[in-house]
Parts: C-alpha cells; structure tokens; sequence
C-alpha cells in the first residue's frame, strides 16, 4: 500500500481534480476507467451492489491499472458512518473514505475518529491489526504507526439540517472536504429531484462559504462536463464527473441514437 494519500493531497493543497464515481462493483469496469484519466475513483458501496470483497477487488483493479500509467486513487463511500464499516474497508487499504448524511459536528467527529488508530493525543478508534491488505498483510512494519497521517476523510453535507450546521462541521480537525451531495439535500428540502432550484442553489453556496471560512475543500457530483466547469468557476475543486453507470448509458442510448438518424429507413 502506498505511504502517502493524493487525494489528501490535492485536498490541502486546494488542488481543481476530476474523479468518477463506480456504482457496478466491477472490477473490469473500474480498471477500465481508471485508465481514462481520472484522477481518482470512488468506490461506491452505499448505493452499489458491492461488499467488502468487491472493495478489495476494486482496489487492485486500479492498482494493476497505475501500474500500467494510470494516474486514479481510490477511495470508498462507506454505507453509512459506522466505525465498523470503515474498519474494514480501511484494512481493504482504503485511505480515503466518504461519509453519507453527516448532518452535525459530533457526527462529523465521530467519522475523523473512526478512521484512526486510537495513538495518543489523536482520539481514534479504529480497531488495530496490521496483517491486513492495507499493511502488507504484516509486511509493512511501519503501517499502523503512519496510517493515521494518510487517512482522509470526506463529510457528504445532503440534509437541510447539514447545510444549517456546516459552519460547525468545517471546523472539526480532521475533516479534510465537504462533499454536497445535491439529490439528498433536495429531497430534504421538500424539492425532491429539483437540484436545480434556487432553495437547493442557496444551500450550495452556504457550504462554498464555510468550506473558504476554515479552508476546507468542497466536492460536488456533476452529471455533465458543463456542470462541472460551472462548479469549478465557484471554487468547487473535488469534483466527480458523473459514474461508471452513467458513462456507458450515455455511450450506448447516443450510438444507438446516431445509428438510427444515419441507417436506412
């Protein structure tokens, strides 16, 4: 596993990226996109069909991709923020992980805490072995002594109760971005599928605004390549440029749309 974290990277150093989201719990699908120049991939084991196996086979599918010139990191959107859950997609070897529905400080501190080994001073919890994947399985002598300083946790703010308290979930130490998720946010806010609307648009800017208040970076789902400029002009840099699921409806229903307007009548 490697030693450092770029996506934690990018994070602190307020770095504009682009990543993918996998819903299929493919390793093929996920290789394959990893070799399309992302620079990171999250996992998606909250809404997808996959488990912790799946986790596993994702992550050496982009490490065999990197290995061949890729650039992706991994990361994994853990079901919900449940220490036992991040523990082991952490021993997977995630270094990074997303965290649903945080919609206060304690929750957000509970999170920080559950992806670190509980070293003095640090207040983690996170239940210690080293002969797992993400240490080598026991090689990586090093490994439970240095994950706490490559451990990246992301804070999904999707409620009306998130946006209200995000001031104080941006100053909790350890919380390194805020990522929007605007369908939950909208469905929260009574405006269920409008992530569109003005009230939903308000509420993004509410979070921009507390992430450049205590220097955090936002991250956002963009569901189109103009979408995602747009978020990126206000100052979004961790954004996730649709899904596995989406590139390969849009590339199938287009080509057979194009085939249709060309083939004969």
């Amino acid at each position: 596993m490697p030693n450092t974290n770029a996506i934690k990277h990018y994070l602190l150093n307020a770095e504009p990226t682009v990543g993918c989201w996998l819903t299929l719990a493919s390793p093929a699908v996920t290789e394959l996109i990893a070799h399309c120049g992302f620079d990171w991939l999250v996992i998606d084991v909250e809404h997808g069909p996959g488990d912790t196996q799946d986790i596993v086979a994702q992550l050496r599918a982009i490490d065999a991709a990197n290995a061949n010139g890729a650039k992706a990191v991994g990361a994994v959107r853990v079901t919900a923020n449940d220490p036992a859950r991040v523990k082991r997609a952490m021993d997977c070897g995630a270094q990074t992980i997303i965290f649903p529905n945080i919609d206060s400080a304690a929750q957000a501190q509970a999170a920080v805490a559950s992806m670190r080994f509980p070293l003095k001073g640090q207040g983690g919890i996170r239940g210690v072995a080293g002969m797992v994947r993400a240490g080598r399985y026991g090689l990586d002598t090093s490994y439970v002594l240095s994950a706490n300083n490559q451990a990246c946790t992301v804070i999904q703010i999707e409620s009306a109760a998130g946006v209200e308290q995000v001031d104080a979930i941006a100053q909790v130490e350890g919380v390194d971005c805020l990522f929007i998720g605007t369908a939950d946010l909208s469905a929260s806010m009574g405006l269920l599928g409008q992530t569109g609307h003005n009230d939903v648009k308000t509420a993004v800017d509410t979070v921009l605004e507390a992430g450049r208040r205590h220097s955090k970076a936002v991250g956002i789902f963009a569901t189109s390549v103009e979408q995602a400029c747009h978020y990126q002009a206000l100052g979004v840099t961790f954004i996730a440029l649709h899904s596995d699921t989406g590139w390969l409806a849009k590339g199938a229903t287009d080509a057979v749309e194009a085939f249709s307007l060309k083939s004969p009548k």
